[in-house]
């Protein structure tokens, strides 16, 4: 299928420059932007663009608290610039 666009100077200019930084013709530079967005709208979920959405995002997908943290974080710190400051110049 072949779409044709009337794009706004600036924003051809921008999505120029974007497809040389990545070494992609424009076409295929536009491609790309619309094959990775596509999927994310069918899904009805929409990518995080802050923290608090990534952390929501997270916390909906079962992400968050699904590694068990057994060590005492100060008890490490303490291990860890212990055995930093005994190092030798080796």
């Amino acid at each position: 299928m072949q779409l044709t666009l009337d794009l706004p100077q600036q924003l051809e200019d921008e999505l120029s420059e974007e497809a040389a930084r990545l070494g992609l013709s424009l076409p295929e530079y536009v491609l790309r932007l619309l094959s990775t967005e596509r999927p994310r709208r069918e899904s009805g979920v929409a990518m995080p663009r802050t923290g608090a959405e990534l952390v929501h995002y997270w916390q909906s997908e079962g992400l968050i608290g699904t590694r068990v943290t057994s060590v005492d974080s100060p008890e490490l710190a303490r291990m860890i610039r212990s055995e930093a400051e005994r190092r030798t110049g080796e």
